[in-house]
């Protein structure tokens, strides 16, 4: 299974160092990085120049990119785009309270085929892994996607909404608060995750030059709270969350539910029960833990 929607991976300063280009390679999935014209022969030096699309001026910031990106998608016919950070690392699936590396194109085919069931999503996207704790046993389940909430770092967006991408700060929580606030749902999928790169979850920026660091340097953590709290007054506010400035939003404000469409034979899906999609587990190397080796010989068995 391969994503049928076009894939973008808005990039700067990090010639040589995108590990979404890496991920998408390995699994054969098709994709497009968008670069400033400063940067193009530095990236075509590490990627295929066909792979690359310019933008027409430097420095003009990441929103500038994004909306260029998705001009560039309506522009091309297609339906959905995807948006993906350049340091997400890998796919992962929570099965049986593990995190499981998957094919990639899978994840988002899968996260497609979810999304085009429903005819008011306007953005989909996967949680970040290390936001869902788990111990290996099925009690830390977490449900499988969660309504109306945040949309960041790698994200399917529906192109005919006018939105538009705009502050320098938190563009993607704006963004899923204009979608929302227009009453279009957004759905952030916990069971699909993505391994990403720059930030662990104590805070502290790894050292990957590029990208959008320099947002984060001296006060930009309190700029970026405080810009978003004066945009959504009432919806979101600033508090100081592990040890730094940090928004707060109040997601219960948003309650529009799914909307099905009529062509879909949804009593099929419901009796069918959990779909695989014709996944079976498969290692890669040598399986030491013993929980590893278990969910192995059930996949197996099974």
């Amino acid at each position: 299974m391969k994503p049928i929607f076009p894939i973008y991976i808005p990039s700067k300063g990090r010639a040589g160092k995108t590990p979404a280009t890496k991920m998408f390679d390995k699994y054969g999935v098709p994709y497009r990085v968008i670069v400033e014209p400063q940067d193009h022969d530095n990236y075509a030096a590490h990627l295929d120049p066909a792979k690359l699309i310019t933008l027409p001026d430097n420095n003009r910031g990441l929103v500038y990119a994004r909306n260029f990106i998705k001009d560039h998608a309506v522009n091309a016919g297609a339906a959905r785009h995807w948006q993906f950070d350049d340091d997400v690392r890998a796919m992962r699936r929570m099965h049986k309270g593990h995190r499981i590396y998957m094919d990639a194109g899978m994840a988002l085919a899968i996260a497609e085929q979810f999304t085009e069931r429903y005819t008011n999503i306007a953005l989909t996207a996967f949680n970040e892994g290390g936001f869902l704790p788990c111990n290996g046993t099925t009690q830390t389940q977490w449900p499988p996607f969660r309504l109306n909430y945040r949309c960041y770092t790698c994200f399917l967006m529906r192109n005919d909404i006018p939105n538009r991408w705009r502050h320098r700060y938190n563009e993607d929580t704006d963004m899923t608060l204009q979608v929302l606030g227009d009453g279009w749902c957004t759905v952030l999928m916990n069971t699909l995750q993505f391994q990403g790169g720059t930030t662990n979850y104590g805070g502290k920026v790894t050292k990957v030059k590029g990208g959008q660091q320099q947002v984060y340097a001296e006060d930009g953590r309190l700029k970026m709270a405080r810009d978003l709290e004066r945009v959504w007054p009432g919806v979101v506010t600033t508090r100081r969350r592990w040890g730094r400035p940090q928004h707060k939003l109040r997601w219960a404000k948003f309650d529009t539910k799914l909307i099905r469409r009529d062509d879909i034979d949804w009593d099929a899906i419901e009796k069918g029960g959990p779909n695989e999609f014709g996944m079976t587990l498969k290692a890669v190397g040598n399986v030491k833990a013993k929980e590893m080796q278990r969910l192995l010989e059930e996949d197996s068995n099974a």
